[in-house]
């Protein structure tokens, strides 16, 4: 009995102290990430079945889009930083999406909001060093000045702290408004910031299996270099997806002012070219080429009805034709009216006739 007394009490004299909280899920998140890592690769028939790639058609207007918010969010970040700041459009590509969140590496912030207009979700997702490098560059860190060798600073592998994550919020929902700004031209959309997220899986704003648009900008702050994906799923999008597809020519949602005042200037002077229409009557081709100097075309206007005033074919008043110090003058009454023939014209043709004869 003793001896086996003696054999446990080493055994509990060797137990650990229990490890601390965050060590425990720095772990667990270390195991995560090597399992997706030694994850078998798929080949052949797997491969092409089971492809990221989500055929969709092409939006030439969301290019655009993605366009008009990389400078808008340039000029927002530099004044929020105090900075040069450089933002770039790394792509623009239709994945699934959990493909998209399980491509992100590292310890990412998932950053979910509502288009209020569209009543759906899309995701803004911020990698590890970009939200090194805000929040270093908020707390007046050194990763903005440039060291003489040029490196880019290194930044530790850990999740985020409560701080760093509250900190975050201002860029995104900055972030969120250069977005909206963006649309603005095409269709008004709210984006209403929802949540901040460190895990993927609690971003179930869509389907693993449904396809997504994600567009990544690639931000620089100095040596510091980090990357941002904003996630808009096909579902929705789908309220505006007849306006995306218009194909667009010319400046992307701009216009010269100069240029706008000079043209509508010189359309006030344009010279137009104005016919006055007394009568109109139809005539055989014989008829025409009987005609000879000396002869009268008798019309059907009589005294006091109404002439049109045309340009280009187009009839745009209706008035009298009479005198004014000593010109022939047409008077605007109205509206193109048209005026039906009056009277009996064989005798006055006839009279015509004999005083020719």
């Amino acid at each position: 009995m003793s001896s086996a007394v003696s054999d446990i009490a080493p055994a509990s004299a060797r137990r650990s102290p229990p490890l601390p909280f965050r060590t425990v899920v720095d772990a667990a998140v270390t195991a995560e990430q090597n399992a997706t890592a030694t994850r078998p690769q798929r080949k052949g028939i797997e491969l092409l079945i089971g492809t990221s790639h989500v055929s969709y058609e092409r939006l030439p207007m969301l290019e655009i889009v993605c366009d008009r918010m990389m400078r808008l969010m340039t000029t927002t970040l530099r004044n929020m930083m105090n900075d040069n700041v450089d933002v770039s459009l790394e792509s623009l590509s239709s994945e699934r999406f959990g493909d998209i969140l399980r491509g992100e590496p590292g310890h990412a912030i998932f950053a979910v909001f509502k288009a209020e207009e569209w009543e759906n979700y899309g995701v803004v997702i911020l990698s590890s060093s970009l939200v090194y490098m805000f929040v270093d560059a908020l707390l007046g860190g050194g990763c903005r000045d440039t060291d003489s060798g040029g490196a880019p600073p290194v930044w530790p592998d850990r999740p985020h702290t409560t701080i760093e994550r509250n900190l975050m919020e201002p860029l995104v929902r900055a972030v969120l408004a250069d977005l909206s700004h963006a649309f603005g031209p095409l269709c008004a959309v709210t984006l209403r910031f929802d949540r901040l997220e460190l895990n993927s899986r609690f971003v179930a704003i869509s389907r693993e299996t449904n396809g997504a648009v994600a567009a990544r900008f690639l931000v620089s702050i100095g040596n510091g270099r980090g990357e941002m994906t904003v996630v808009l799923p096909h579902a929705t999008l789908e309220p505006v997806r007849d306006v995306l597809l218009q194909q667009f020519m010319g400046e992307k949602f701009g216009h010269d002012q100069t240029w706008e005042q000079h043209l509508a200037q010189e359309l006030w002077q344009t010279e137009l070219e104005l016919d006055c229409v007394i009568d109109e009557q139809m005539m055989s081709l014989s008829d025409i080429l009987k005609l000879k100097p000396g002869q009268k075309l008798v019309l059907q206007h009589r005294e006091g009805a109404f002439a049109q005033l045309r340009c280009g074919g187009t009839t745009m008043f209706s008035g009298r034709i009479g005198q004014y110090k000593g010109r022939v003058a047409f008077k605007i009454e109205g509206p193109p009216v048209t005026s039906a023939p009056s009277g009996d014209l064989d005798a006055e043709i006839e009279q015509m006739g004999e005083e020719n004869g």
